[in-house]
Formats: structure tokens, sequence, C-alpha cells
């Protein structure tokens, strides 16, 4: 059947504004769904590595305040699988390093440098330096300094509720655990808590 005499021809798509973006909507998500349905099924996507563990409650505070203060902004946690980048930051990221991460952090701008190996490379002294002042340690660091972290202090109360809701979606948090949490957390600073976070980060694959 030609074109002229086929009711839905291109002739009739392309002419109609509203039909063509209906179609490249139907198209785009079916493409998606192909794409990313498939990796709900797969182990390398849905089971932790070996090794993995939930973030403590100091660990788990110091990543909420990693995200409450906008670190993600600048700072990647996702190395991608080129030489140039495995060199500069070590082993690639996969997927089982992150299945107890909600939300994940992969897909982040990167305008500082990746910090998913970054657990380890430097000692807690370092990156409260840096923390509070950038440029004692990197001169050429354009980022702010967080030096209210230092004397803010962390609420105990505030990790164990974030616990439950974690295990709700399959962070396997023990009943000892959550109890334990707000003594862990007691005398804590929030820069304790990010130091903790960053310290941990990567650690388990490298």
């Amino acid at each position: 059947m030609s074109a002229s005499n086929n009711p839905v021809g291109h002739a009739k798509i392309e002419t109609n504004n509203f039909l063509m973006i209906i179609l490249i909507v139907v198209t785009v998500l079916f493409g998606g769904l192909v794409e990313i349905v498939p990796l709900f099924f797969q182990k390398s996507t849905t089971e932790p590595i070996k090794g993995l563990q939930p973030y403590t409650a100091t660990q788990l505070m110091g990543r909420d305040i990693y995200i409450r203060e906008g670190c993600y902004n600048c700072h990647s946690q996702m190395i991608r699988p080129f030489q140039a980048e495995t060199l500069r930051y070590g082993p690639y990221s996969v997927a089982g390093e992150f299945v107890y991460d909600h939300p994940f952090q992969w897909g982040s701008k990167r305008t500082g440098p990746d910090l998913h190996r970054v657990g380890g490379k430097y000692s807690d002294e370092w990156h409260r330096i840096h923390l509070n002042n950038p440029r004692d340690v990197v001169p050429e660091s354009n980022m702010p300094a967080y030096v209210w972290l230092e004397k803010a202090a962390v609420d105990p109360a505030d990790a164990a509720p974030r616990m439950k809701a974690l295990r709700m979606v399959g962070v396997p948090y023990t009943d000892a655990q959550i109890a334990g949490a707000a003594e862990e957390l007691k005398g804590k600073t929030e820069m304790d808590a990010l130091v903790a976070y960053l310290q941990v980060l990567g650690r388990t694959l490298k």
C-alpha cells in the first residue's frame, strides 16, 4: 500500500505534531523498558558484592549530611570502565557495591574528583582539614569550606528511624544494629559522621 493510501503514512505523521509527539514518547518508553527492565533480574545489579556491609549508624548519618550539603553536585561516585578513569581513581564502579544505597550516587556531575574510591586514601585528619578549609591541602581547590560541621552535633535519635526505613527496602539491618545506633552516635559531630562516610567509600571492592 502506498504512503498516499496509508492513513498513518509518513506524510501524516510528519505533518501532525501531536501524533509525532505521541509516537516519539511511545518509542522512547518502549526502548527504555527494553533497556532497563532486564537489569532488575540480573544478579550483577541486584546482589551485593562479597563483603559489602550496610553503613553503620555514623556512616549513614554522614551520607545524609553529604547529600544535604550538596556534595553530589560536584563529586560523582561512578568510576567508568575507561583506562583514564581507572588509572586515576582505581577499579571501575560496579552495581553490586551500591545495592544498599538509597538513593545511589551514580550519574551525578563531576566537577571535583570522583569520590568512589576515596575511602582510606587520606587520613581522617586530612579530611577534617579539607572540609574546614580545602585550600590548606589542595591550594587550587574552589570547594567551599564546611566549618559548621565541626560544631554541629548529630542527633542520636535520628539514625534508628532511617535504618528501619532502609530495612523495609532491603538493607539487612539487624534489630541489634538499630537498637545500638543512638549509643554509637553519642557525642559525634556532623564532621565525624561525614568523615566516617567518606572513609568507607569504595573500600569493599578495593
